[in-house]
C-alpha cells in the first residue's frame, strides 16, 4: 500500500476510535458547558470537534475539562 494511503488509514481508524471513546460520555467544557458527547467531527482547521446533547455548536476536543471514566 503506497505511504499516502497507508496515512490516511491510520488517520480514519484513529478517528473511528476517538468516535467510539467520546460519542455517550459526560464531558464538561472550560466554559462550563455539561453534557454527553452527540458526535465527533474532524475539522481541517481545528482538529476534532465535538457537539454536547442540549447544546448549539461545535467545540475542539481540547476544551474537554472533565471525562467521566
Amino acid at each position: 500500500m503506497p505511504s499516502v494511503k497507508r496515512h490516511a488509514s491510520k488517520i480514519l481508524k484513529e478517528y473511528g476510535q476517538a468516535q467510539s471513546e467520546l460519542i455517550g460520555k459526560a464531558v464538561v467544557l472550560t466554559d462550563g458547558k455539561a453534557g454527553t458527547v452527540e458526535d465527533v467531527w474532524l475539522d481541517e482547521l481545528h482538529g476534532l470537534r465535538i457537539s454536547i446533547k442540549g447544546h448549539e455548536g461545535r467545540w475542539p476536543v481540547s476544551t474537554i475539562k472533565l471525562l467521566q471514566s
